[in-house]
């Protein structure tokens, strides 16, 4: 259930799209073209929205947008193969987003922020994506936590993978979420190198990888709550 109406989201981009952008942006041309954002306000940015448009041969103008919800970095940040780009903004830092291109006379424009509190900057259509989206991984989430909870509880090494394995292949839907299709194969992986070799080590793994999906659980939670004008 999406814990943001389009009226609230209404409301909290009305009180905020009058003031200045929290972030600014600059663009760098050239072979590798990218966006420098900086956050200019007072709190910590988790999700951001930016155009760059450019003038195109027809005499038309070329938009391209750039969106990036980073919510989940609280325990994301610092994994293998997690981009550095993809973190929170705190006040006074700056972030330099690759885009596909950026020619002369080009042009960047922030179009919503969304805060670590909840409270929003900019388009309300935008904001209201944002929230949405992190309403469904929410949901995802917490069906994954579920499967793991009914099974790891009353038991361990071969067995539990082995029913993780098939609750996952039961639950498996033809759109695969992404927390979904991640556990399932982690469970599967996990279950391998198990009957390759120690299921004391394997069965240790996937509970910490359990605890590191409920941590992403409660992320979701907590900051699929819109703050409105009133809070």
């Amino acid at each position: 259930m999406t814990l943001i109406s389009l009226p609230v989201a209404l409301a909290v981009a009305a009180a905020l799209v009058t003031s200045d952008p929290p972030l600014s942006g600059s663009l760098t041309t050239g072979a590798k073209p990218s966006v420098e954002l900086k956050n200019t306000g007072t709190q910590t940015v988790t999700a951001w929205s930016v155009a760059v448009s450019s003038p195109n041969q027809s005499g038309g103008i070329h938009r391209e947008v750039h969106s990036a919800d980073v919510y989940l970095s609280e325990v994301t940040r610092g994994l293998p193969r997690a981009p550095n780009h993809l973190d929170w903004l705190r006040p006074g830092e700056s972030r330099t987003i690759p885009v596909d291109a950026a020619p002369p006379g080009a042009s960047v424009e922030i179009l919503a922020v969304v805060f670590e509190d909840g409270s929003a900057w900019g388009d309300p259509k935008t904001i209201k994506s944002f929230f949405d989206q992190r309403a469904i991984e929410r949901d995802e989430l917490g069906k994954v936590v579920a499967t793991f909870d009914a099974v790891l509880p009353s038991q361990k090494g071969v067995a539990a993978l082995e029913e993780l394995q098939r609750r996952f292949a039961a639950s498996a839907a033809p759109q695969e979420s992404t927390p979904h299709r991640s556990a399932r194969e982690a469970v599967d992986a996990y279950l391998k190198k198990a009957k390759a070799g120690d299921p004391e080590d394997t069965d240790r793994a996937i509970r910490t990888y359990a605890d590191f999906v409920r941590k992403q659980h409660e992320l979701a939670v907590k900051h699929t709550r819109a703050k409105s004008s009133a809070e």
